[in-house]
């Protein structure tokens, strides 16, 4: 399988503007099966979600359409408004027009998240074409506990879109690796660039295989894109010959 990863800056509450950008992006890039796209890229990261969260699905309208046409998966979080209530919902939304949808578990009390936002109460795991994702958003990766492969909910790629601050990318970099490591799975960590009003990112955004080696990174600072390939039989055959999850707890 063939995945795409893209690393924007992003035009603060401005889902027009982010999504043409973006999609100039996807159209000139080469084919891939799926495209992942960082926490809130539509917006931004927004701890107070009034004004700025979607409630029309105005973007995952527009993830649809993009995924319908390119015969491929995207994946992303949309800042969300239902029913008078804010989730900060990972979309996977598959070429037939399926939506499978995480609600973040873990808040980011550091920057209020929790007093604005509903969090989600179960993990998600997407099959498509034949590879299993767990979907996260940023601040998950701090919880290892909630992420553990396992038996009843088994995965093959978890997936880690965010808005994780230069400040903090030394932390980016060893969970990513660590949760790789551990799951004994492909990693996908996709973050942005550029500012908003309280933090810089620099990026960072990178896929990690299941030995815990980096097979590609964005350069730092920089909107770009990386695609790589998903191996499953490599994973399959890691696996047998060393069956780390079988010991597990």
């Amino acid at each position: 399988m063939t995945i795409s990863l893209l690393q924007p800056d992003i035009v603060w509450g401005n889902p027009a503007a982010n999504q043409q950008k973006l999609e100039g992006w996807l159209r000139e890039l080469d084919k891939s099966d799926l495209y992942v796209l960082p926490e809130m890229f539509s917006t931004g990261f927004a701890a107070e979600p009034q004004g700025v969260a979607e409630a029309d699905d105005s973007t995952l309208a527009w993830m649809q359409r993009m995924a319908q046409e390119l015969n491929a998966a995207i994946c992303g979080s949309v800042a969300t408004e239902e029913g008078g209530s804010y989730f900060n919902r990972c979309y996977f939304v598959k070429p037939n027009g399926h939506v499978a949808a995480y609600d973040k578990r873990h808040l980011f009390t550091y920057g209020d998240e929790h007093r604005h936002y509903v969090p989600g109460d179960a993990r998600k795991v997407v099959e498509f074409r034949g590879v299993r994702f767990l979907l996260q958003v940023c601040y998950d990766l701090r919880f290892p506990v909630f992420s553990r492969n396992n038996e009843k909910i088994p995965y093959d790629c978890a997936i880690y879109v965010a808005s994780w601050p230069t400040s903090r990318l030394a932390v980016w970099n060893t969970l990513l690796h660590a949760r790789a490591i551990e799951n004994q799975c492909y990693v996908a960590g996709v973050n942005r660039t550029g500012d908003d009003d309280t933090c810089h990112y620099s990026g960072g955004t990178q896929f990690i295989d299941p030995f815990g080696n980096t097979a590609a990174a964005c350069p730092l600072g920089e909107e770009s894109v990386i695609t790589v390939e998903l191996d499953q039989a490599k994973l399959r055959e890691f696996r047998r010959k060393f069956p780390v999850l079988k010991d597990a707890d």
